[in-house]
């Protein structure tokens, strides 16, 4: 607890050092007793004195009061931009070429040739021959026969009747209705938020120069050009005959002579450029950045929920029963009895007997000896050399020139009113009662007036 009581003492010395304009720094930021005056520190006495004294008198002693004193100062916060900035970089491009090489296998070629071999079989000769032979036989002799045999037969007859028949029918009949169905649809709502958005700008600056211009206007001179000097015939009066037949004058030879005669001139106007400086006043714009904070607008997006009723058809089925009669055939039938006569056959048996003869066949058996030829196969393999190409794959590299942006950030500094609080010290005079000696001894010191700042 003793080793607390320092803390608060040295918070306020550092107060006081920042804030206070007439602190000392010898003193830690406390005031000095250099300015108190004279009296105000003189001791009043001892114990003993002070305590045989009974006048009590009251001194003035100035106290420093610290007040809290709101000030605007202007201070410089620095803002982080973000900004994309184009870097050059070089990537390097692997590309997969082919190219073709030739190279030589030996390719085996088989190749199946046939020889000829003979060899002995035994063939069997196989041969039928004929031998006569009688024997008798009895051979039975059939005779067919017909009598006549009457017999009864029932014979259907068939007739068609029809019968009213009534039935019931049950017919659908389909109605319409309609019932309310609440279900939930999702309406889009938008909404418009704002947020603080630093740009740079670029700000025209306009300087005036004085710059010579060369220009010059065209002026138009008229001048007069004489006209070509052309050779004429001139005959004198009395010196040509009329053709009666064609009413045209005819020259007689000799008679003209040639004079140069100039034609009359012509008038041209032309335009001359004539060259003059003068001194004009050109405009000079250059840019000057300038970073502006701006509320951009942003729609926001958000699906709320809706509950509507809406009307859905379904449809309803219900019968009816009808009774309906339609006729119905039916078929009955009657056996009517016919007496018939047909034929029956009837077979009879005789025996006979003849004499046959027929040829009995055999079979003999000779082996007979035979050479044979058979075409027995074998290979033969040759290898020839054969020119194959392929492809052969390499690697080719190439240097490629990109582009891409790195977000890189800036300080941009701008100045800003911050309000700080200070203490200032103030003087408060206040009176402290005094124990004094005896009024015959002691005199009152005069009263001292006090300036509060």
């Amino acid at each position: 607890m003793k080793n607390t009581t320092w803390i608060p003492l040295l918070a306020a010395a550092m107060i006081m050092a920042c804030f206070g304009e007439n602190a000392q720094a010898g003193y830690l930021g406390a005031g000095s007793y250099n300015c108190c005056p004279t009296e105000a520190c003189a001791s009043c006495g001892d114990y003993s004195a002070a305590k045989q004294c009974s006048n009590t008198c009251y001194k003035t002693v100035i106290d420093t009061v610290w007040e809290k004193q709101n000030y605007t100062c202007q201070k410089t916060v620095y803002d982080t931009i973000c900004e994309k900035v184009p870097v050059q970089y070089t990537k390097n491009v692997y590309k997969t070429c082919y190219r073709d090489e030739c190279y030589t296998v030996c390719k085996p070629v088989y190749k199946t040739c046939y020889r000829d071999v003979c060899y002995k079989v035994c063939r069997p000769v196989y041969k039928t021959c004929y031998r006569t032979v009688t024997c008798k036989r009895r051979r039975p002799v059939y005779n067919t026969c017909y009598r006549d045999v009457c017999y009864s037969v029932c014979k259907p007859v068939y007739n068609t009747c029809y019968r009213d028949v009534c039935y019931t029918v049950r017919r659908p009949i389909c109605e319409t209705h309609y019932r309310d169905v609440c279900c939930t649809i999702y309406k889009t709502k938008y909404k418009t938020c704002y947020r603080d958005v630093c740009r740079t700008v670029c700000k025209p600056v306009h300087t005036w120069h004085n710059v010579e211009v060369c220009c010059g206007e065209w002026k138009t001179t008229t001048e007069h050009c004489p006209g070509p000097v052309v050779e004429k015939c001139i005959c004198e009066p009395g010196t040509w005959e009329y053709d009666c037949s064609s009413c045209c004058p005819i020259y007689k030879p000799g008679c003209c002579k040639k004079v140069k005669v100039q034609c009359p001139g012509t008038t041209i106007c032309r335009r001359i450029w004539c060259p003059k400086t003068v001194t004009r006043k050109v405009c000079c714009t250059t840019y000057q950045r300038e970073v502006k904070h701006e509320r951009v607008p942003y729609t926001v997006c958000e699906r709320v929920p809706c509950t509507i009723t809406k009307k859905v058809p379904y449809t309803c089925v219900r019968y009816e029963c009808e009774t309906r009669t339609k006729r119905v055939p039916y078929t009955t039938c009657k056996m009517v009895r016919e007496c018939r006569t047909r034929k029956v056959p009837y077979t009879t048996c005789c025996w006979k007997e003849e004499c046959v003869t027929k040829q009995v066949p055999y079979t003999t058996c000779t082996m007979v000896s035979e050479c044979r030829t058979r075409k027995v196969p074998y290979t033969t393999c040759s290898y020839e050399q054969k020119t194959c190409t392929r492809k052969v794959p390499y690697t080719t590299c190439q240097q490629v020139c990109c582009t891409r942006y790195v977000t890189r950030t800036k300080c941009v500094p701008r100045t800003v009113c911050v309000t700080k609080t200070r203490c200032v010290p103030r003087q408060v005079c206040r009176k402290v009662p005094v124990c004094c000696p005896a009024p015959k001894t002691c005199t009152a010191p005069a009263p001292k007036t006090c300036v509060s700042n």
